[in-house]
């Protein structure tokens, strides 16, 4: 994800997770963003988010997300 024309801030998979036992195994993985400070008070200050994918076998830009989904991410930050 990245706010505004800031770094972005890549994904960090919860691998300390347990996702299998005996009988099944988790189809439901997290990732979490560990945003800056600076981030989130720009977020608070109306800035928008872009998310995408950077591998070298798929790159996704997307230019912003939907304003929704940003407020849901404040919420989550405060």
């Amino acid at each position: 994800v990245r706010v505004g024309d800031q770094e972005p801030v890549f994904a960090i998979p919860d691998e300390d997770m347990e996702r299998a036992n005996d009988s099944k195994t988790s189809a439901v993985h997290f990732l979490r963003f560990e945003l800056p400070p600076a981030a989130i008070e720009a977020l608070h200050a109306g800035t928008g988010v872009s998310a995408g994918v950077g591998h070298p076998e798929l790159t996704v830009h997307v230019k912003a997300i939907p304003e929704i989904l940003r407020e849901s991410l404040i919420a989550d930050l405060a």
